[in-house]
């Protein structure tokens, strides 16, 4: 026991001593791996109760484990995850609040399931309706193969996240298209891998996609592209918006940064490396019937092939500092009022 606590004293203080920024002046914008880890996360929410789930373990299922938390609950629980695919559906509901579900690490840990459905909350492998979750290590994919190429209302969402103050530390999501449902709520993504080629980061969710690395696949749909984002803020007053803040944008084709979805969407691209998987023209309003005049789809100080603003769409944004400025800190979601780790 004195060993173990030993070891775990040294790797939140290793973490600590390693703390450093992204560099989005590089070619590829470093990840922060080694910044924020699971024995850091574990010593910042200090939970007094674990379920363990695996195939040797009181928990086979990881909804078994969740089920088992208390309803209404008041303190952290740790829901850890041996190493190893987990082939379910996994929902954490509104009724469990504070559950920290921890892996191994994305490319150890995985919950995989085929589902395909014309409703996004249906189709979801892993959904978060409960406030107050954080997700460690892990990976998500929704195994469903890719829809036809003109059928749009087929969804294959990896996670949909409806809940507040919900933050991933070093996950990945996969899917054809569709891929990470953020409906509403505060949330933060951290060192995060996202693959997908149509809307696959969409809704209408206050979000920070923090060192992020968005990969593009190919677009079945030849007469038109995919877009990374599609988000659904519909008031001028509304809170929600994406925050891409220095990783990268890379992949197979072309694809834009995102497209307008409602009248007053909101998304913006800072300090990120941008290839030339970026059309040129940046921005959509593919099956967009409003005006553009009010939404917020813009960029700020980013670099690579992709980043030349020459032939955007007019009604994009180049950010100057000051502008920019809200956007770039944990601040845009109230952070350090809740997230137990971030830069």
């Amino acid at each position: 026991m004195m060993a173990r606590a030993s070891l775990l004293l040294l790797a939140v203080t290793t973490a600590v001593l390693s703390l450093r920024l992204c560099d989005a002046h590089s070619k590829f914008a470093k990840k922060s791996n080694d910044v924020v880890n699971g024995p850091l996360l574990t010593s910042k929410i200090g939970a007094k109760r674990t379920l363990i789930v695996g195939p040797n373990d009181e928990f086979k299922t990881i909804q078994s484990a969740i089920d088992a938390v208390p309803n209404s609950n008041s303190e952290w629980v740790i829901v850890h995850l041996r190493s190893g695919v987990y082939t379910e559906k996994v929902v954490i509901p509104e009724t469990k609040p504070f559950i920290f579900v921890r892996g191994n690490g994305k490319g150890r840990t995985s919950i995989s399931y085929e589902s395909a459905s014309p409703h996004n909350t249906e189709s979801a492998t892993f959904a978060v309706h409960a406030d107050n979750v954080i997700v460690f290590g892990l990976s998500f994919r929704n195994a469903a193969h890719a829809g036809l190429p003109n059928n749009p209302e087929i969804r294959t969402v990896a996670a949909m996240v409806s809940g507040d103050k919900v933050a991933f530390y070093h996950c990945a999501f996969y899917s054809p298209h569709h891929t990470l449902f953020d409906s509403a709520g505060r949330h933060y993504y951290e060192s995060c891998y996202i693959q997908g080629n149509i809307d696959f980061i969409f809704g209408g969710g206050q979000s920070i996609f923090q060192c992020a690395e968005i990969f593009v696949k190919p677009d079945r749909r030849t007469p038109i592209l995919g877009s990374i984002t599609a988000q659904d803020r519909k008031e001028e007053g509304g809170a929600g918006g994406f925050v891409f803040l220095k990783g990268k944008v890379y992949g197979v084709g072309e694809v834009y940064l995102g497209r307008a979805n409602e009248a007053y969407s909101r998304v913006v691209f800072a300090e990120t490396y941008l290839s030339k998987t970026v059309n040129p023209a940046g921005w959509t309003d593919y099956g967009f019937s409003g005006s553009t005049q009010n939404v917020m789809l813009g960029e700020f100080n980013c670099t690579g092939p992709g980043a030349d603003m020459s032939k955007r769409v007019p009604w994009s944004k180049r950010l100057d500092k000051a502008e920019a400025a809200k956007f770039l800190t944990v601040d845009f979601i109230n952070g350090k009022e809740w997230l137990p780790a971030y830069y």
